[in-house]
């Protein structure tokens, strides 16, 4: 998986009632865009690092300049 600061992160919700959550990459910590990531989740607006799992897409920046 490889994302920039800006990509926004579609994490899914693994069990019944639990809904999908979206998180803004704020900080790439790993080397050529690897995790893990620093994220803000947008519902609720909690930081966290995360490692994404098979669970996880990322849905990239749609123009402009990319930030490592």
């Amino acid at each position: 998986m490889e994302a920039s600061v800006g990509d926004k992160l579609l994490v899914h919700g693994r069990v019944v009632g639990i809904h999908d959550r979206v998180a803004e990459i704020i900080e790439v910590l790993g080397v050529n865009g690897e995790p893990p990531y620093r994220v803000r989740y947008e519902d609720d607006g909690h930081e966290c690092l995360f490692s994404p799992g098979p669970d996880s897409v990322v849905r990239h920046l749609a123009a402009g300049p990319r930030q490592r």
